[in-house]
């Protein structure tokens, strides 16, 4: 289940060799925190996007990020913070049904 680990920060989307999509996110405190992308996903009117940081991408445990996403004709990327409680359980409940669902298993396959 994703834990409450709404946080400030800016985003820049990079690609690396193995074309996996990262996102290096700057927090308050200056300190950068570099994200695989896990998901882009719709709930209610907006697009979220659903991040962990790469340290923890193999553990089970680790903390997902989820941040309101937007992306403009030029390519460029914008997280917001999701604020509201009511809006981050809405997004919360939909990133678990979307985790729940086999289209999330097809995109990431059983490694075994």
């Amino acid at each position: 289940m994703s834990e409450d680990t709404r946080g400030k920060g800016t985003a820049q989307e990079s690609e690396d060799d193995e074309d996996e999509a990262t996102v290096t996110l700057t927090l308050d405190d200056g300190s950068e925190l570099e994200c695989a992308v896990l998901s882009i996903f719709p709930a209610g009117e907006n697009q979220y996007i659903a991040l962990i940081p790469l340290d923890q991408e193999d553990s089970e445990d680790g903390d997902v990020y989820l941040y309101r996403f937007q992306e403009f004709e030029n390519g460029e990327i914008q997280l917001d913070n999701i604020l509201d409680d009511d809006e981050y359980e809405l997004v919360s409940d939909a990133f678990d049904e979307l985790l729940d669902s086999e289209e999330f298993d097809e995109m990431f396959g059983d490694e075994d």
